[in-house]
């Protein structure tokens, strides 16, 4: 039989490198990453020698290994993931930092997440937040299904679950802070045919001809839904931070700005809506 160092040898020349072929042996054994630096010369039985070599030939299709997991990981939490819904990524983690700065830990402000799909911000919010009421969105069930898994498991009580698209679930109700991390790829963008983004639902990915046609029903329709002095934060393109300050400043929010992603690329877009 095959040792685990022999197959995580074979699969890294498979896949080109990287680190896709130990998580993937990893989550076929059920083990942590700590197992693999004392068990390289454990031999593998040919079950899951074959369940390995299955993963990795997707792999090597090009399917992403968080579908083939069923796991990535996000800010603190470990999220369940389906083909339903996004990927989330660490750049997002920021729209989360943004979020935090401003809710107060000792008060117990209303949240919106809009689009949720896994439950990433909502769920990390929460975490971070136990006495925030946050509420999340999505026109997926098959996504909002997911995301409220991931609650239970992670015992986030403190999260309500609404399915509609964007604010329609939300009328009459009124929120100190809404994020969202919609599509804003364009449509015609050849990445769209490229790499992970294939199996990824378009919905959550492309939006119009310039990317910009949910962020543009977003900016407009959230207004009715904040409380004066609340903010709206919201993920765009690296090459959409100008468009995205002149659809907050032409809505009449204030205090607009973007803000850059570790790789100094415009990442997050917000402005803070005091009421006409």
């Amino acid at each position: 039989m095959p040792t685990v160092h022999h197959l995580l040898r074979e699969a890294e020349l498979r896949l080109g490198g990287g680190v896709d072929a130990g998580i993937l042996l990893l989550h076929v054994l059920g083990q942590p990453r700590s197992w693999l630096f004392a068990h390289g010369s454990d031999a593998v039985d040919r079950d899951t020698q074959a369940a390995f070599e299955a993963l990795v030939e997707r792999r090597a299709a090009g399917e992403p290994v968080a579908y083939l997991t069923g796991r990535r990981g996000f800010w603190t939490l470990d999220l369940e993931v389906t083909p339903a819904t996004l990927i989330p990524r660490p750049e997002t983690e920021l729209l989360v930092e943004l979020a935090l700065d401003r809710l107060p830990r000792d008060t117990a402000d209303r949240v919106a997440d809009l689009g949720t799909g896994s439950g990433a911000l909502a769920l990390a919010i929460a975490s971070e937040r136990s006495l925030a009421h946050i509420v999340a969105t999505d026109a997926s069930a098959e996504a909002l299904a997911v995301a409220q898994r991931n609650a239970q498991r992670l015992d986030l009580a403190n999260v309500r679950f609404l399915h509609g698209d964007w604010l329609a679930p939300l009328k009459g109700e009124r929120f100190a802070l809404i994020v969202s991390n919609p599509p804003y790829i364009e449509a015609a963008d050849p990445h769209l045919a490229q790499g992970d983004l294939r199996f990824e639902p378009a919905s959550a990915l492309a939006s119009g001809a310039d990317g910009l046609d949910d962020i543009r029903r977003i900016v407009a329709d959230a207004r009715a839904c904040l409380e004066p002095g609340g903010w709206l934060l919201f993920e765009h393109g690296w090459n959409q931070g100008d468009a995205a300050r002149v659809l907050l400043g032409n809505a009449g929010y204030a205090q607009v700005f973007t803000a850059r992603d570790l790789e100094a690329r415009d990442r997050v877009s917000g402005g803070c809506w005091q009421s006409a």
